[in-house]
Parts: C-alpha cells; sequence; structure tokens
C-alpha cells in the first residue's frame, strides 16, 4: 500500500468515527452498521489574472476657514475629475465614494474638506491614472484592488475542482476498503476570496514637489484567486 492509499485508509477510519465533530455546520450522521457511509472534503484554488483595477483615489485641502476651505475644496474636486475623464476614463468609471467637510479647531473656526473615489479601469492603466490624479491634486491614492469582470466564473471553476477532486477522492477510498460507492447521501461547500491584494497602500502625496518631480510608479498586478471546499459523504455498499 503506497502512502498516499494509506493517507486515504486513515482519512476513512477518521471520517466514519468523528464525522460532525470537526464540522461544527455539517450534517451530524448516525454511525452504526445499518448506515455505512463514507465521508470525503476537498479544496481546490484558482487564480487569473486581474482585468480590472479599482484604484481609491482622494485629497484633503489644508485647514482653513469653511467658506475657503469649500473653495479649494471644490476646484481640486474638479480638476481631479476632469484630468482622469481627459485621460479616456469614463464617467460610469468614476465613483464618489465619500466627501466630508470637517473641523479641526473649532476655537478658530477651521476646516478640513476630505473626498475620494473609485476609479475602475484596465490594470495596464493603472499606474498611468493614478499618476494622472496625483498631478491634477490628489494627495491621498495609492490603494488598488485587482479583480475580474466575471468573478464568479473564477468562483465556479474553483467549486467544480473541488467537486471533482471529493467524488474522485471517495471512488479511490471506496476502492481501497473493498467496497463500492453508493448514493450521495449529503454535500455542501464553501468558496472563499483571499484579502484583496494591494499594489501599495494608501499614502500621502501632498507635496508639490513630490507630485511634480516623481516619476509614475512601477505597479504590477496581482493575482485574483478563489478557493472552494467541497464536503461530501456518501453510502457504501
Amino acid at each position: 500500500m503506497n502512502g498516499k492509499l494509506a493517507a486515504l485508509v486513515v482519512s476513512f477510519f477518521a471520517c466514519t468515527t468523528v464525522v460532525g465533530a470537526q464540522q461544527a455546520n455539517q450534517v451530524q450522521l448516525k454511525i452504526d452498521p445499518s448506515n455505512k457511509t463514507l465521508t470525503v472534503s476537498a479544496e481546490e484554488r484558482v487564480t487569473a489574472d486581474p482585468d480590472l483595477a479599482i484604484i481609491h483615489i482622494g485629497f484633503q485641502t489644508s485647514p482653513s476657514d469653511a467658506k475657503t476651505t469649500y473653495a479649494a475644496g471644490a476646484k481640486a474636486s474638479n480638476e481631479i475629475v476632469a484630468a482622469i475623464k481627459q485621460a479616456g476614463i469614463p464617467e460610469s468609471s468614476i465613483r464618489s465614494e465619500g466627501q466630508s467637510l470637517d473641523s479641526v479647531d473649532a476655537k478658530s473656526h477651521r476646516f478640513r474638506l476630505v473626498q475620494s473615489w473609485v476609479v475602475r479601469t484596465p490594470p495596464e492603466r493603472a499606474a498611468q491614472v493614478l499618476d494622472i490624479a496625483v498631478a491634477a491634486g490628489a494627495t491621498e491614492s495609492g490603494q488598488i484592488d485587482w479583480t475580474l469582470q466575471d468573478v464568479h466564473a473564477l468562483e465556479d471553476q474553483a467549486l467544480e475542482r473541488a467537486a471533482e477532486r471529493a467524488k474522485s477522492d471517495a471512488e479511490r477510498l471506496a476502492k481501497a476498503m473493498a467496497t463500492h460507492l453508493g448514493a450521495l447521501v449529503y454535500v455542501t461547500s464553501q468558496v472563499s476570496a483571499t484579502r484583496s491584494d494591494m499594489a501599495i497602500q494608501s499614502s500621502n502625496f501632498g507635496d508639490d514637489k513630490v507630485r511634480s518631480l516623481a516619476p509614475a510608479l512601477a505597479i504590477e498586478p496581482r493575482k485574483v484567486s478563489r478557493t472552494a471546499s467541497v464536503y461530501a459523504v456518501y453510502a457504501i455498499e
């Protein structure tokens, strides 16, 4: 018996004696001679190159009185959005994420205006769009989320692979135990995503000299991953 097959046999005995003990959310099965079952679990991870970059862009003004702050914020806001649109990013791909006029010193009545957007763009344009936004006045920018236009297709692929592996493992295990795999009694699945990959963390690009002299950032897109797990119970004959 090779090492892999031995591991499967051990898995068989472990699953048939402690089913439900380590899987709190799974069905509780009664184990006795009249209820012969075989349980398997499988996990598969799939990755793909992103076809969408979501860039978080924003700015904050220097503290001043409310009227001056609001005027400065309006000017910066319009200049940043106009520059992004001029770069060929459609209006439908630019969405406000938040905006606020906050008091920073109640005694002197000084305020700061903060605004942010998310900009959707092809991954190969992420660095260019970020550079354009910073040059136009963005001071709080940098986080990029890499994803897919159709992320559900990636999730389906991971789930299909996990299901195929679970069934294949069950068939091999039944054969190794000199029994026959019967009908599927119970199955559950879960698909999860890893934490969104970021090219860089949010940074402050507020220095005018930095904005005018710094070259565009070298940004490499990260892979998009989804992991699926399947837990299945089969009858054995």
